[in-house]
């Protein structure tokens, strides 16, 4: 696996509704964001007026970007990328703003719209690589659709149909004629057909967000939620029914945001009945995110970034150093049905798997079972983070520590699955005391009705009652007797 670490990185986000600075550090495959601040500028909204930035919004702007530069300079940032999208591309006063910005000491460049969409899409294979069909950032001034496939973004339209430009009160007849019209000849016509249609952008994420708090979903993190077409009605119906400080209570947004949802919905409304996807699918890597997989080297844009997550956090949190594939290995035997999903999966809880020892003894499993649900986790939905939180509260000795509303997200089967992969970790750990050379002298076997631990006869010693017990527990579990042989 290539360098996982890198420096701190900055990236300042110019665009038609909002103005952010985000700075990353963390892995290279899979950035954490060390710092995040915006304002909602709305620079797009003079452009309705008089094709121009609007001047109350350029100062705002100029006063963040200010404070923006200044911040970047005390963390020590290692670049700060600036672009600049939509509105700032349109406006008449466009070039003025950005030599203002770079007067602040900043090296802004402004994005043509093929490119703001090549990056967006790039920002849905970084987080989601197996994504086929188009990928659609909705921002204040503009709508971009790209065709992603193959882990790569390929060709792009740009299309005047930010939320900003739409209003209150959009005409659905003209978003549908604009779409059509921008499709016609190119294969993004096709590309959604039968496979997937990828959100980005934070009037969709709000719309997203709306979903799963008016539905109640038991695990309300936006990325890699799948929107059900059939679900749209409903929120066009709640969305016209309730005042916005309502609408506000029930989603957790901004007035800036609830503002833009029935834009933000009848523009997907549109994208299904042109595109035709089978699966609606919310991303929370976009443009920027894109940036930063752009820069990578092959090697480390072909890692899983599940896994490469996992990895590093489990490094950092781990007490003798990584050992999550030799633990992945050693459990694997009996578990030899575990499809690709499920592979990567288990593989993750054990690069995780030695995340909680630091707790209290007894929160170790609330614990482990926080960061797996609630980690700042790509390349995983809800089913699976539910497996992951299963899997190390067993793996920590919470057997009956989920909650019953995540249960509900994994079938039975899944969720025994996930529980056999914690309890057989669970004996890995106390067996090794969380190394790696003991898994080396030690493996297990499954046997026709059995599970058989085999101990290297010249390391007898490693053998105790602690080890029986947990041995015994994993195979009640897997509904086998157990055996301990020393070779």
């Amino acid at each position: 696996m290539s360098e996982r670490r890198f420096q701190p990185v900055g990236i300042i986000d110019i665009g038609s509704n909002s103005v952010r600075f985000v700075a990353y550090g963390g892995s290279a495959r899979v950035p954490s964001s060390l710092f995040n601040e915006k304002i909602a500028a709305e620079l797009g909204r003079g452009l309705i007026e008089d094709g121009r930035l609007d001047r109350d919004a350029v100062e705002r702007t100029l006063v963040a970007l200010a404070r923006f530069r200044a911040l970047a300079r005390e963390m020590g940032l290692k670049k700060v990328h600036t672009v600049a999208t939509a509105a700032v591309r349109d406006a008449a006063n466009g070039p003025e703003f950005l030599k203002k910005v770079a007067a602040l000491g900043l090296k802004p460049r402004l994005l043509a719209g093929s490119e703001e969409a090549e990056l967006s899409g790039l920002g849905v294979i970084s987080a989601m690589p197996w994504a086929n069909g188009i990928a659609a950032d909705l921002g204040g001034g503009s709508l971009e659709l790209v065709g992603v496939a193959r882990r790569g973004a390929g060709e792009g339209v740009t299309l005047d149909l930010g939320v900003l430009r739409l209003g209150e009160t959009p005409n659905r007849q003209a978003i549908d004629e604009q779409i059509r019209k921008a499709i016609v000849g190119t294969r993004l016509g096709t590309a959604a057909h039968g496979h997937g249609l990828y959100l980005v952008g934070g009037s969709f994420r709000a719309l997203a967000q709306l979903d799963l708090k008016a539905s109640r979903h038991p695990l309300p993190i936006i990325h890699q939620h799948r929107l059900k077409p059939d679900r749209i009605q409903s929120l066009k119906d709640l969305i016209a029914t309730t005042s916005p400080e309502a609408l506000k209570k029930i989603s957790g947004l901004s007035s800036n945001r609830v503002s833009a949802l029935p834009a933000a919905c009848m523009i997907l409304e549109a994208l299904i009945d042109a595109l035709g996807p089978k699966r609606v699918v919310v991303s929370s890597f976009g443009l920027r995110e894109g940036l930063l997989y752009r820069d990578l080297d092959e090697a480390t844009r072909a890692e899983d970034p599940l896994l490469a997550a996992a990895l590093d956090i489990g490094e950092q949190l781990g007490r003798f150093g990584d050992h999550g594939a030799a633990l992945d290995q050693w459990i694997a035997p009996l578990f030899p049905d575990d499809a690709h999903d499920a592979l990567r999966l288990r593989l993750a809880a054990c690069l995780l798997g030695d995340i909680a020892w630091n707790a209290h003894p007894d929160y170790r499993a609330e614990r482990a079972v926080d960061l797996a649900i609630h980690g700042n986790w790509v390349g995983i939905d809800a089913r699976g983070r539910a497996m992951l939180g299963r899997t190390l509260c067993s793996a920590f000795g919470g057997d009956g520590g989920l909650d019953d509303s995540l249960k509900g997200l994994m079938t039975k089967e899944e969720e025994h699955r996930a529980l056999c992969w914690g309890k057989a970790i669970r004996l890995a750990q106390r067996l090794s005391a969380g190394t790696e050379p003991v898994l080396r002298r030690t493996s297990l076997a499954l046997k026709p009705r059995k599970i058989v631990l085999t101990i290297a006869r010249r390391h007898r010693a490693l053998h105790a009652e602690q080890v029986d017990r947990r041995l015994a527990q994993l195979g009640a579990a897997m509904g086998r007797a157990v055996e301990i042989a020393f070779v």
